[in-house]
């Protein structure tokens, strides 16, 4: 694979990565923005809204008839979340001209039609056309809504919602159900505008052809595309401590037969220099793979919980465990796994753990490199926070890892919240 970043626009950056790996090809463009409680959900909305129709293809059905005619290609609208960024898009795939006879044209043709999308929708009155938006509308706010269906994840957004109240870190990508229900097309429409004039914008392909066509054909498409050349205060409030001596409580109670413990930690000092490969791999030690030491120890050999994993956010300099219990058992839970915390900041796990922890990530690692969907979001994550390496480098970094790095990156971790949902006061007893 051979790998290319580069500007063609003012604050537009294109990474190309050329291959003929893969039967499908994909080509995405993220409009990054500052997230934020006040505009999550009209940022979420507008790539929905855009994919409803253009000015040649006006509506859904016109849309899904061109697309098939580009031998299936599909289009789809993207919002994440990274640190205190909010990514919103557009992604497609599509069958890559390598393996398609007489498939010329088709990256230029994905291309136009990306670029219709993005610049110019369909508008009626100087709006985004009502029906649309409404019924775009309507879905977001089923998403929303549909967040609490899911106690697991629930309990994980809830956790953020109170442990980083005074950041932006606490607003869901998708914003929230008041914002979202207050939206109409004239605000959506500004919001756009202001959207494509300012968001730095970043651009990935993954497929056969050569960056130089790559880039031509996204000049041609984004030609119209507005700079207003200022910039965004885009960044990531990390903060490397716990907000107070103790860790803070919180709890909710809801209709619900199991526990949702979930714990929020600060990675601490070495968010000044992070190591990606070393945090990655103490993560898997402690809690981020099967051979962890709260998979081994709180869910198997003690039996404390019905699941228990830790995940880091390395763009915020945040670790989070989720681990489902039973009401009864929290306490015990709770302790145990702060107890494997500090055993792997003593250093109390083997070479083996290690062993399995560090092949554990570096075989996660080195499969991104089969997924072109993976490899988009891998690529956008190195251009946010880097490393600037592929995955596989990264791979054999986290193969280098050694027990002091581990022991080092778990001596600097704070616990900062601590979040349980339980069952409601009858259920409990019970």
């Amino acid at each position: 694979m051979n790998t290319s970043t580069e500007f063609i626009m003012p604050n537009v950056v294109l990474t190309c990565l050329q291959t003929t790996k893969f039967k499908t090809g994909c080509l995405s463009i993220n409009l990054l923005t500052p997230l934020s409680r006040e505009t999550a959900s009209k940022s979420a909305l507008v790539p929905m809204v855009l994919c409803r129709g253009t000015e040649s293809l006006p509506d859904m059905a016109a849309i899904s008839s061109h697309l098939d005619s580009l031998y299936g290609a599909r289009i789809k609208p993207v919002v994440r979340k990274k640190g205190e960024i909010q990514v919103i898009g557009l992604y497609a795939d599509f069958a890559d001209e390598a393996f398609v006879p007489g498939g010329t044209g088709i990256l230029e043709s994905i291309t136009a039609i990306l670029g219709e999308m993005l610049l110019f929708p369909r508008i009626q009155g100087g709006n985004f056309l009502r029906e649309y938006v409404e019924s775009e509308r309507d879905k977001l706010l089923d998403l929303i809504r549909g967040r609490i269906n899911d106690k697991r994840s629930y309990s994980m957004q809830r956790l953020f919602e109170l442990m980083c109240s005074m950041e932006n870190y606490a607003t869901d990508k998708l914003g929230t159900e008041a914002e979202a229900e207050s939206i109409t097309p004239a605000e959506l429409m500004d919001h756009y505008h202001s959207l494509l004039a300012s968001s730095p914008i970043q651009i990935f392909y993954c497929g056969s052809a050569e960056p130089p066509r790559v880039r031509t054909a996204l000049l041609s498409a984004l030609s119209s595309l507005p700079r207003s050349g200022e910039e965004p205060d885009l960044g990531t409030d990390i903060r490397m401590n716990s907000l107070e001596e103790s860790p803070r409580y919180f709890e909710d109670e809801m209709q619900v037969t199991q526990g949702k413990l979930a714990i929020g930690f600060r990675l601490g000092d070495c968010m000044e220099n992070p190591d990606t490969a070393a945090i990655k791999v103490f993560n898997a030690v402690y809690g981020g793979c099967v051979t962890s030491k709260l998979f081994m120890n709180v869910r198997e050999k003690l039996s404390l919980c019905y699941f228990a994993s830790s995940w880091v956010d390395l763009h915020k300099g945040i670790m989070a465990v989720s681990s489902g219990i039973e009401f009864c058992k929290y306490e015990a839970a709770l302790s145990e796994i702060l107890s494997q915390l500090e055993a792997v900041k003593r250093g109390d796990f083997t070479e083996d753990e290690l062993s399995a922890a560090k092949c554990s990530v570096a075989g996660d690692y080195r499969t991104i490199e089969d997924s072109p969907i993976a490899l988009e979001d891998f690529y956008l994550n190195q251009a946010l926070i880097g490393p600037d390496c592929s995955p596989s480098e990264l791979a054999e970094l986290c193969e280098k890892v050694t027990a002091a790095d581990v022991v080092k990156i778990a001596k600097g971790i704070e616990c900062d919240a601590i979040y349980f949902l339980r069952g409601q006061k009858e259920e409990t007893d019970a």
